[in-house]
């Protein structure tokens, strides 16, 4: 039976089941727990550093109001981290790859700040529509153009993770078969074919963090005007 490119983006099912939440799920049982003793071993202290270090970068610019939400963004990271990684194995699945999932992740994430900036500071999150100085003709326009602006950002945080992670995949897939069409006909080629395609996982993996690290700095950013 062909399959096509695309297969691999559809949700796993068992018996009619889908499996996205085990997909979900899992990632939590391979954490370290930190144990009680004063001395950790080796990957729990550098799990501890990497959230320690993490966190305060993110939490710089926001006042002590934003620092509550230190807990959601280090877990937020880590999880998402861990999901766009595990996805880079054979024979695995990515549900970041979905957009229903990125966007369940992001638009309540963005109403909470958007919710805590109204009641905290109305004038100054609605402030944010109308830039300072702004002509009276174009006061109208400028509004309109702002508040289209701010309900795209939680699509455009979707969208940018799952765009990302989608094209990697496709790419390695797509690069990876011609390893396999090649090999027997021009093995010089194919052999240069499965360099870059080593190359181009190792790109998929500094993506898979980063798309992860901008998907959580963006939410900051949006918490950072609202508090």
């Amino acid at each position: 039976m062909m399959m096509s490119f695309f297969d691999q983006f559809a949700s796993p099912s068992f018996l009619g089941i889908p499996l996205i939440a085990v997909a979900i799920a899992l990632p939590w049982v391979l954490f370290p727990t930190p144990p009680s003793r004063w001395l950790n071993n080796r990957l729990v202290t550098l799990q501890t550093w990497f959230i320690n270090r993490f966190t305060n970068q993110l939490l710089l610019p926001l006042n002590v109001g934003g620092h509550k939400w230190a807990l959601l963004f280090a877990s937020l990271m880590v999880f998402l981290i861990t999901i766009n990684m595990l996805g880079l194995l054979p024979y695995t699945f990515t549900p970041t790859t979905q957009l229903s999932l990125n966007m369940g992740l992001a638009v309540p994430l963005w109403l909470a700040t958007v919710i805590i900036g109204m009641r905290n500071q109305p004038t100054v999150a609605l402030g944010h529509l109308l830039p300072e100085g702004t002509p009276v003709p174009l006061i109208p326009v400028l509004i309109i153009i702002e508040t289209i602006s701010l309900f795209i950002r939680p699509l455009a945080l979707g969208v940018r993770l799952t765009a990302n992670l989608t094209a990697g995949h496709l790419l390695i897939q797509l690069i990876a078969t011609a390893v396999f069409v090649l090999m027997p006909m021009m093995p010089t080629v194919a052999i240069l074919t499965a360099a870059v395609l080593f190359l181009l996982t190792l790109l998929e993996v500094a993506v898979a963090m980063i798309q992860a690290y901008v998907f959580v700095l963006l939410l900051s950013l949006y918490l950072q005007e609202n508090v």
